[in-house]
Protein backbone atom coordinates (compact mmCIF):
# COMPACT_ATOMS: atom_id res chain seq x y z
CA UNK A 1 0.00 0.00 0.00
CA UNK A 2 1.55 3.23 -0.89
CA UNK A 3 1.44 6.05 1.86
CA UNK A 4 0.86 9.98 1.21
CA UNK A 5 0.81 12.79 3.97
CA UNK A 6 -2.42 14.66 1.46
CA UNK A 7 -4.15 12.97 -0.73
CA UNK A 8 -6.47 14.89 -3.35
CA UNK A 9 -9.27 13.12 -4.67
CA UNK A 10 -10.48 14.53 -7.97
CA UNK A 11 -8.47 15.45 -11.14
CA UNK A 12 -11.06 18.66 -12.42
CA UNK A 13 -9.18 21.70 -12.45
CA UNK A 14 -10.05 22.78 -8.73
CA UNK A 15 -8.77 19.64 -7.42
CA UNK A 16 -5.11 20.12 -9.75
CA UNK A 17 -4.91 23.95 -8.90
CA UNK A 18 -5.30 22.80 -5.34
CA UNK A 19 -2.51 19.79 -5.51
CA UNK A 20 -0.27 21.66 -7.12
CA UNK A 21 -0.45 24.68 -4.67
CA UNK A 22 -0.15 22.47 -1.80
CA UNK A 23 3.16 20.65 -3.19
CA UNK A 24 4.49 24.04 -4.00
CA UNK A 25 3.91 25.13 -0.72
CA UNK A 26 5.44 21.67 0.99
CA UNK A 27 7.88 20.11 -1.30
CA UNK A 28 8.66 17.93 1.52
CA UNK A 29 5.74 16.16 1.98
CA UNK A 30 4.09 13.75 -0.21
CA UNK A 31 1.00 14.28 -2.34
CA UNK A 32 -1.63 12.07 -4.66
CA UNK A 33 -4.23 13.00 -6.56
CA UNK A 34 -6.72 10.15 -7.14
CA UNK A 35 -9.01 10.41 -10.23
CA UNK A 36 -11.61 7.83 -11.59
CA UNK A 37 -11.37 8.27 -14.99
CA UNK A 38 -8.13 7.52 -17.47
CA UNK A 39 -8.22 11.35 -18.01
CA UNK A 40 -7.98 14.58 -16.12
CA UNK A 41 -10.38 17.17 -16.54
CA UNK A 42 -13.07 14.72 -18.13
CA UNK A 43 -15.89 16.36 -16.59
CA UNK A 44 -17.19 19.93 -15.41
CA UNK A 45 -13.72 21.17 -16.76
CA UNK A 46 -13.62 19.55 -19.86
CA UNK A 47 -17.22 20.59 -20.51
CA UNK A 48 -17.53 24.52 -19.67
CA UNK A 49 -17.74 27.53 -21.66
CA UNK A 50 -14.28 28.51 -21.31
CA UNK A 51 -14.77 31.78 -20.28
CA UNK A 52 -12.75 34.09 -18.29
CA UNK A 53 -14.82 35.37 -15.87
CA UNK A 54 -14.13 39.15 -14.43
CA UNK A 55 -16.33 38.90 -11.58
CA UNK A 56 -19.83 41.15 -12.06
CA UNK A 57 -22.29 39.10 -10.77
CA UNK A 58 -21.37 38.01 -7.62
CA UNK A 59 -22.83 39.02 -4.21
CA UNK A 60 -19.86 41.64 -2.98
CA UNK A 61 -18.34 40.30 -0.06
CA UNK A 62 -18.85 36.41 -1.16
CA UNK A 63 -16.12 33.85 -1.43
CA UNK A 64 -16.87 34.06 -5.62
CA UNK A 65 -16.73 37.79 -6.07
CA UNK A 66 -13.27 38.07 -4.11
CA UNK A 67 -12.03 34.47 -5.64
CA UNK A 68 -13.50 35.22 -8.89
CA UNK A 69 -11.53 38.66 -9.26
CA UNK A 70 -8.23 37.61 -8.03
CA UNK A 71 -8.40 33.97 -9.86
CA UNK A 72 -8.76 36.29 -13.21
CA UNK A 73 -5.97 38.16 -12.15
CA UNK A 74 -3.76 34.60 -11.48
CA UNK A 75 -5.08 32.88 -14.58
CA UNK A 76 -3.83 35.63 -17.31
CA UNK A 77 -0.86 35.71 -15.72
CA UNK A 78 -0.09 31.77 -15.22
CA UNK A 79 -0.99 31.95 -19.75
CA UNK A 80 1.05 33.96 -20.20
CA UNK A 81 4.32 32.59 -18.02
CA UNK A 82 3.21 28.89 -19.37
CA UNK A 83 2.48 30.15 -23.17
CA UNK A 84 -1.34 29.06 -22.38
CA UNK A 85 -3.18 31.12 -25.65
CA UNK A 86 -6.11 33.06 -24.37
CA UNK A 87 -8.18 35.68 -25.92
CA UNK A 88 -9.14 38.89 -23.56
CA UNK A 89 -12.40 39.34 -26.34
CA UNK A 90 -14.55 40.83 -23.55
CA UNK A 91 -17.82 40.64 -22.90
CA UNK A 92 -21.00 42.81 -23.52
CA UNK A 93 -24.43 42.07 -21.03
CA UNK A 94 -27.02 43.67 -23.14
CA UNK A 95 -30.46 44.90 -22.02
CA UNK A 96 -32.92 44.51 -24.89
CA UNK A 97 -35.33 45.74 -22.63
CA UNK A 98 -36.47 49.10 -20.88
CA UNK A 99 -37.36 47.05 -18.04
CA UNK A 100 -33.75 45.44 -18.01
CA UNK A 101 -32.31 48.84 -17.97
CA UNK A 102 -32.32 49.32 -13.93
CA UNK A 103 -31.08 45.79 -13.42
CA UNK A 104 -28.04 46.48 -15.38
CA UNK A 105 -27.11 49.90 -13.60
CA UNK A 106 -27.45 47.34 -10.27
CA UNK A 107 -24.60 44.96 -11.56
CA UNK A 108 -22.54 47.72 -13.14
CA UNK A 109 -22.60 49.27 -9.16
CA UNK A 110 -22.12 45.63 -7.87
CA UNK A 111 -18.96 45.04 -10.27
CA UNK A 112 -17.60 48.10 -9.22
CA UNK A 113 -17.84 47.14 -5.47
CA UNK A 114 -16.40 43.88 -6.61
CA UNK A 115 -13.18 45.82 -7.94
CA UNK A 116 -13.58 44.22 -11.96
CA UNK A 117 -11.46 46.15 -13.72
CA UNK A 118 -12.52 48.81 -16.53
CA UNK A 119 -16.04 48.39 -16.26
CA UNK A 120 -18.33 50.91 -18.09
CA UNK A 121 -22.05 51.40 -19.55
CA UNK A 122 -22.28 52.06 -23.24
CA UNK A 123 -25.36 52.75 -25.34
CA UNK A 124 -26.63 51.49 -28.42
CA UNK A 125 -24.30 53.03 -30.87
CA UNK A 126 -21.18 51.74 -28.70
CA UNK A 127 -22.98 48.62 -28.85
CA UNK A 128 -22.76 48.24 -32.77
CA UNK A 129 -19.50 49.64 -32.96
CA UNK A 130 -18.15 46.45 -30.52
CA UNK A 131 -20.40 44.02 -31.81
CA UNK A 132 -22.09 45.02 -35.70
CA UNK A 133 -24.86 42.39 -35.24
CA UNK A 134 -25.79 43.02 -32.07
CA UNK A 135 -29.38 44.91 -31.01
CA UNK A 136 -29.11 46.75 -27.47
CA UNK A 137 -30.40 50.11 -26.05
CA UNK A 138 -27.95 49.87 -23.14
CA UNK A 139 -25.07 47.43 -22.23
CA UNK A 140 -22.36 46.46 -19.74
CA UNK A 141 -18.67 46.62 -21.38
CA UNK A 142 -16.55 44.24 -19.36
CA UNK A 143 -13.14 44.56 -21.61
CA UNK A 144 -11.69 42.38 -19.12
CA UNK A 145 -13.31 39.26 -19.67
CA UNK A 146 -11.59 36.44 -21.70
CA UNK A 147 -11.66 32.88 -23.05
CA UNK A 148 -9.27 29.75 -22.74
CA UNK A 149 -9.23 26.25 -23.07
CA UNK A 150 -9.41 25.27 -19.73
CA UNK A 151 -8.59 21.11 -20.15
CA UNK A 152 -5.38 22.80 -21.45
CA UNK A 153 -4.66 24.75 -17.87
CA UNK A 154 -5.60 21.99 -15.98
CA UNK A 155 -3.18 19.63 -17.86
CA UNK A 156 -0.85 22.42 -17.50
CA UNK A 157 -1.91 22.15 -13.37
CA UNK A 158 -0.88 18.72 -13.63
CA UNK A 159 2.82 18.80 -14.92
CA UNK A 160 3.37 21.06 -12.48
CA UNK A 161 2.18 19.05 -9.30
CA UNK A 162 4.44 15.96 -11.55
CA UNK A 163 7.76 18.42 -11.79
CA UNK A 164 7.28 19.36 -8.44
CA UNK A 165 7.16 15.58 -7.19
CA UNK A 166 3.42 14.44 -6.85
CA UNK A 167 1.41 11.48 -8.05
CA UNK A 168 -1.35 11.38 -9.88
CA UNK A 169 -3.41 8.15 -9.87
CA UNK A 170 -6.04 7.65 -12.72
CA UNK A 171 -8.54 4.77 -13.39
CA UNK A 172 -8.97 5.29 -9.18
CA UNK A 173 -12.40 5.90 -8.54
CA UNK A 174 -12.70 6.35 -4.75
CA UNK A 175 -15.65 4.18 -2.50
CA UNK A 176 -14.44 4.03 0.68
CA UNK A 177 -12.63 6.00 3.31
CA UNK A 178 -12.24 4.42 6.80
CA UNK A 179 -9.32 4.58 9.52
CA UNK A 180 -6.70 1.76 9.93
CA UNK A 181 -7.48 -0.90 12.34
CA UNK A 182 -5.78 -0.72 15.80
CA UNK A 183 -4.25 -4.18 14.51
CA UNK A 184 -2.50 -2.50 11.19
CA UNK A 185 -1.15 0.36 13.22
CA UNK A 186 1.44 -1.88 14.72
CA UNK A 187 3.81 -0.47 12.25
CA UNK A 188 5.33 2.96 12.42
CA UNK A 189 3.42 3.67 8.98
CA UNK A 190 -0.43 2.40 10.41
CA UNK A 191 0.42 5.15 13.17
CA UNK A 192 1.90 8.37 10.66
CA UNK A 193 -1.06 7.27 7.61
CA UNK A 194 -4.21 6.35 9.64
CA UNK A 195 -6.77 7.07 7.01
CA UNK A 196 -7.30 4.30 4.26
CA UNK A 197 -8.69 5.36 0.49
CA UNK A 198 -9.76 2.28 -1.01
CA UNK A 199 -11.12 2.16 -5.00
CA UNK A 200 -13.75 -0.23 -6.75
CA UNK A 201 -11.16 -2.41 -7.62
CA UNK A 202 -10.39 -2.93 -3.80
CA UNK A 203 -6.96 -1.02 -4.13
CA UNK A 204 -5.58 1.30 -1.33
CA UNK A 205 -3.91 3.91 -0.37
CA UNK A 206 -2.92 4.85 3.17
CA UNK A 207 -2.87 8.86 3.85
CA UNK A 208 -2.49 11.45 6.91
CA UNK A 209 -5.01 13.67 5.31
CA UNK A 210 -7.99 14.23 2.58
CA UNK A 211 -8.68 17.04 0.38
CA UNK A 212 -12.13 15.91 -2.07
CA UNK A 213 -12.50 18.26 -4.87
CA UNK A 214 -15.43 15.72 -6.79
CA UNK A 215 -17.61 18.38 -8.41
CA UNK A 216 -20.47 15.95 -9.34
CA UNK A 217 -19.99 13.70 -6.13
CA UNK A 218 -19.06 15.82 -4.04
CA UNK A 219 -22.41 15.01 -1.62
CA UNK A 220 -21.63 11.03 -2.17
CA UNK A 221 -17.82 11.29 -1.29
CA UNK A 222 -18.86 13.78 2.12
CA UNK A 223 -21.26 10.80 2.99
CA UNK A 224 -18.48 8.13 2.31
CA UNK A 225 -16.53 9.99 4.81
CA UNK A 226 -19.05 10.23 7.57
CA UNK A 227 -19.54 14.01 6.73
CA UNK A 228 -22.68 15.41 6.22
CA UNK A 229 -24.84 14.71 2.66
CA UNK A 230 -26.21 18.69 2.91
CA UNK A 231 -25.65 20.87 0.65
CA UNK A 232 -27.00 18.24 -1.96
CA UNK A 233 -25.57 17.78 -5.54
CA UNK A 234 -28.69 17.86 -7.91
CA UNK A 235 -27.26 17.85 -11.58
CA UNK A 236 -28.34 20.09 -14.35
CA UNK A 237 -27.27 19.26 -18.30
CA UNK A 238 -26.76 22.47 -20.18
CA UNK A 239 -27.34 21.79 -23.99
CA UNK A 240 -25.22 24.21 -26.26
CA UNK A 241 -26.05 25.19 -29.76
CA UNK A 242 -23.05 26.38 -32.17
CA UNK A 243 -22.80 28.39 -35.16
CA UNK A 244 -22.26 27.30 -38.49
CA UNK A 245 -18.63 28.10 -39.00
CA UNK A 246 -19.67 30.50 -41.88
CA UNK A 247 -22.04 32.62 -39.67
CA UNK A 248 -19.01 33.36 -36.90
CA UNK A 249 -18.33 36.49 -37.88
CA UNK A 250 -21.65 38.26 -36.36
CA UNK A 251 -19.91 37.46 -33.23
CA UNK A 252 -16.74 39.05 -31.61
CA UNK A 253 -16.77 38.78 -28.05
CA UNK A 254 -19.17 37.21 -25.39
CA UNK A 255 -22.45 38.76 -25.43
CA UNK A 256 -24.56 37.99 -22.51
CA UNK A 257 -28.31 38.86 -21.10
CA UNK A 258 -29.08 40.80 -18.08
CA UNK A 259 -30.04 37.94 -15.27
CA UNK A 260 -33.25 37.75 -13.90
CA UNK A 261 -33.29 37.53 -10.46
CA UNK A 262 -37.17 35.46 -10.92
CA UNK A 263 -34.79 32.99 -12.78
CA UNK A 264 -32.67 30.74 -11.14
CA UNK A 265 -30.29 30.47 -13.85
CA UNK A 266 -28.68 32.79 -16.36
CA UNK A 267 -30.60 32.41 -19.56
CA UNK A 268 -28.84 31.85 -23.72
CA UNK A 269 -25.46 33.75 -24.56
CA UNK A 270 -23.17 33.95 -27.51
CA UNK A 271 -19.80 32.44 -26.32
CA UNK A 272 -16.91 32.53 -28.86
CA UNK A 273 -14.09 29.66 -28.10
CA UNK A 274 -10.59 29.43 -28.79
CA UNK A 275 -10.72 27.06 -31.91
CA UNK A 276 -12.80 29.95 -33.31
CA UNK A 277 -16.63 28.42 -33.17
CA UNK A 278 -19.05 30.24 -30.99
CA UNK A 279 -21.61 28.10 -28.35
CA UNK A 280 -24.76 29.11 -28.07
CA UNK A 281 -26.56 28.85 -24.49
CA UNK A 282 -26.46 26.89 -22.71
CA UNK A 283 -30.15 26.46 -21.34
CA UNK A 284 -30.68 24.13 -18.00
CA UNK A 285 -32.41 20.93 -16.98
CA UNK A 286 -32.62 17.89 -14.93
CA UNK A 287 -29.87 15.75 -15.60
CA UNK A 288 -31.28 11.91 -15.34
CA UNK A 289 -27.47 10.98 -14.89
CA UNK A 290 -25.05 12.91 -13.29
CA UNK A 291 -22.29 12.49 -15.79
CA UNK A 292 -25.09 12.72 -18.72
CA UNK A 293 -23.86 14.21 -21.52
CA UNK A 294 -26.58 13.29 -24.15
CA UNK A 295 -30.45 13.58 -24.18
CA UNK A 296 -31.22 9.95 -23.73
CA UNK A 297 -28.33 9.24 -20.67
CA UNK A 298 -29.96 7.98 -17.31
CA UNK A 299 -28.41 6.37 -14.68
CA UNK A 300 -31.66 5.13 -12.02
CA UNK A 301 -29.47 5.84 -8.93
CA UNK A 302 -28.98 9.08 -9.96
CA UNK A 303 -32.64 10.01 -11.31
CA UNK A 304 -33.79 8.49 -7.86
CA UNK A 305 -30.87 10.28 -6.26
CA UNK A 306 -32.35 14.03 -7.70
CA UNK A 307 -36.35 13.46 -8.19
CA UNK A 308 -36.57 11.96 -3.71
CA UNK A 309 -34.96 15.35 -2.74
CA UNK A 310 -37.73 17.49 -1.54
CA UNK A 311 -35.03 20.59 -1.86
CA UNK A 312 -35.59 19.59 -5.94
CA UNK A 313 -39.18 20.04 -6.07
CA UNK A 314 -39.40 23.06 -3.83
CA UNK A 315 -37.01 24.60 -6.38
CA UNK A 316 -39.47 22.91 -9.25
CA UNK A 317 -42.72 24.46 -8.13
CA UNK A 318 -41.09 27.68 -7.83
CA UNK A 319 -39.89 28.12 -11.05
CA UNK A 320 -43.14 26.05 -12.76
CA UNK A 321 -43.50 27.79 -15.84
CA UNK A 322 -39.87 28.52 -15.98
CA UNK A 323 -38.59 24.94 -16.23
CA UNK A 324 -41.49 23.75 -18.51
CA UNK A 325 -39.80 27.23 -21.28
CA UNK A 326 -36.72 25.37 -20.36
CA UNK A 327 -37.69 21.55 -21.11
CA UNK A 328 -39.68 23.17 -24.80
CA UNK A 329 -36.76 24.83 -25.44
CA UNK A 330 -34.26 21.68 -24.86
CA UNK A 331 -36.91 20.10 -27.74
CA UNK A 332 -37.54 22.91 -30.13
CA UNK A 333 -34.28 24.51 -32.15
CA UNK A 334 -36.62 26.90 -32.82
CA UNK A 335 -37.51 27.96 -29.42
CA UNK A 336 -33.57 28.65 -28.70
CA UNK A 337 -33.05 30.50 -32.18
CA UNK A 338 -35.93 32.91 -30.81
CA UNK A 339 -33.87 33.50 -28.02
CA UNK A 340 -30.45 34.63 -29.62
CA UNK A 341 -32.56 37.15 -31.90
CA UNK A 342 -33.32 39.33 -29.27
CA UNK A 343 -29.83 40.15 -29.30
CA UNK A 344 -29.21 39.21 -32.96
CA UNK A 345 -32.06 39.53 -34.93
CA UNK A 346 -30.27 38.05 -38.25
CA UNK A 347 -29.43 34.39 -36.71
CA UNK A 348 -32.04 31.93 -38.07
CA UNK A 349 -32.57 28.32 -37.38
CA UNK A 350 -30.63 27.21 -40.66
CA UNK A 351 -27.55 29.19 -38.97
CA UNK A 352 -27.36 26.99 -36.25
CA UNK A 353 -26.24 23.39 -35.11
CA UNK A 354 -27.04 20.81 -31.92
CA UNK A 355 -23.40 21.10 -29.90
CA UNK A 356 -22.15 19.88 -27.10
CA UNK A 357 -23.38 19.26 -23.53
CA UNK A 358 -21.86 19.94 -19.88
CA UNK A 359 -23.59 18.91 -16.96
CA UNK A 360 -23.65 21.48 -13.61
CA UNK A 361 -22.94 20.10 -10.29
CA UNK A 362 -25.54 22.45 -8.59
CA UNK A 363 -25.81 22.22 -4.71
CA UNK A 364 -29.28 22.56 -3.56
CA UNK A 365 -30.52 22.80 0.26
CA UNK A 366 -33.29 21.26 1.41
CA UNK A 367 -35.23 24.52 1.31
CA UNK A 368 -34.82 24.67 -2.32
CA UNK A 369 -32.36 27.40 -2.61
CA UNK A 370 -29.41 27.16 -4.78
CA UNK A 371 -26.46 27.27 -2.56
CA UNK A 372 -24.96 30.52 -4.84
CA UNK A 373 -21.61 30.67 -3.09
CA UNK A 374 -18.37 28.31 -2.84
CA UNK A 375 -18.69 26.13 -0.04
CA UNK A 376 -15.90 24.22 1.73
CA UNK A 377 -16.43 22.44 5.17
CA UNK A 378 -14.95 18.95 7.37
CA UNK A 379 -16.41 16.71 9.79
CA UNK A 380 -16.27 16.06 12.84
CA UNK A 381 -14.66 12.32 14.66
CA UNK A 382 -11.55 10.33 13.53
CA UNK A 383 -12.02 10.96 9.77
CA UNK A 384 -14.01 14.14 9.93
CA UNK A 385 -11.40 16.07 11.14
CA UNK A 386 -8.67 14.46 8.83
CA UNK A 387 -10.96 15.68 5.53
CA UNK A 388 -11.95 19.24 3.69
CA UNK A 389 -14.35 18.72 1.58
CA UNK A 390 -14.67 21.83 -1.25
CA UNK A 391 -18.69 20.87 -1.40
CA UNK A 392 -19.30 23.32 -4.02
CA UNK A 393 -17.49 25.04 -6.43
CA UNK A 394 -19.62 26.04 -9.51
CA UNK A 395 -19.16 28.83 -12.26
CA UNK A 396 -16.69 30.56 -11.93
CA UNK A 397 -14.41 27.92 -10.06
CA UNK A 398 -12.38 27.60 -13.68
CA UNK A 399 -11.40 31.29 -13.61
CA UNK A 400 -11.05 30.98 -9.57
CA UNK A 401 -9.34 28.09 -9.43
CA UNK A 402 -5.78 29.31 -8.57
CA UNK A 403 -7.32 31.34 -5.61
CA UNK A 404 -9.44 28.99 -4.58
CA UNK A 405 -6.47 26.50 -4.18
CA UNK A 406 -4.55 29.38 -2.50
CA UNK A 407 -7.08 29.30 -0.05
CA UNK A 408 -7.43 25.44 -0.28
CA UNK A 409 -4.14 25.30 0.76
CA UNK A 410 -4.25 27.74 3.62
CA UNK A 411 -7.57 25.98 5.12
CA UNK A 412 -5.38 22.82 5.35
CA UNK A 413 -2.48 23.99 6.68
CA UNK A 414 -4.14 25.57 9.38
CA UNK A 415 -6.45 22.69 9.74
CA UNK A 416 -4.12 19.79 9.94
CA UNK A 417 -1.08 21.41 11.16
CA UNK A 418 1.08 20.98 7.73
Amino acid sequence: RSTFDVAVVGAGIVGLASARELVLRHPALRFVVLEKETELAHHQSGHNSGVIHSGIYYTPGSLKAKLCVQGAALCYEYCDQKGIPYKQCGKLIVAVEQEEIPRLKALYERGLQNNVRDLKLIGAKEIKAKEPFCRGLMALDSPYTGIVNYKQVAQSYAEDFKEAGGTILTDFEVTNMEMAKESSSENEDGLKYPVIVRNSKGEEISCQHVVTCAGLYSDRLSEISGCSPEPHIVPFRGDYLVLKPEKCYMVKGNIYPVPNPRFPFLGFHFTPRMDGSVWLGPNAVLAFKREGYKLLDFSPADFLDAVLYSGLWKLVLRNLSYGVGEMYRACFLSAQVKQLQRFIPEVTVHDVLRGPSGVRAQALDSDGNLVDDFVFDGGSGDIGSRILHVRNAPSPAATSSLAIAKMIADEVKQRFEL
